[in-house]
């Protein structure tokens, strides 16, 4: 049920990013999501990809810092207070979220929220408890 996620650190400078994906592109590696967070002179570029182990391999073959994260894919109804729900249950059982990214597929549909929790193994329980739909990697990874 957890996802691998790759966090790649980058320089904050114009060409930084489009390396990273040239170097994707050429091995035929999918994004199927991402997200990048920025200070002043770094930036965090946290990606889920199709082949999570030749990214990483790659990634460092070039001279990028890649690690890898566990993180925790939720599929929530692509709606007014979607997210709510979830974050509602998870503030009762005092579940901390680091941070989280999402997409949308299909506009109307589904959205996929990715979750970075202090404790995803008691998340995943509790998600489940209560009816969320906790993803498994190797259906992200396909999406």
């Amino acid at each position: 049920m957890k996802v691998e996620q790759i966090s790649v650190f980058l320089e904050n400078k114009p060409g930084s990013l489009e390396n990273v994906t040239r170097i994707l592109k050429d091995a035929h590696i999918n994004i199927r999501t991402l997200s990048i967070a920025d200070t002043t002179d770094f930036g965090v570029l946290r990606l889920i990809v199709n082949d999570v182990d030749t990214t990483v391999k790659i990634l460092k073959e070039n001279g990028l810092r890649a690690s890898r994260t566990t993180v925790v894919a939720v599929e929530v109804p692509d709606r007014p207070g979607g997210l709510h729900g979830i974050l509602e249950v998870l503030s009762q059982y005092k579940i901390n979220v680091e941070y989280l990214y999402a997409f949308v597929e299909k506009s109307g549909e589904n959205a996929v929220i990715i979750f970075r929790f202090d404790s995803p193994d008691n998340a995943i329980d509790v998600l489940l408890k209560h009816g969320f739909t906790v993803m498994p990697g190797e259906k992200l990874y396909a999406f």
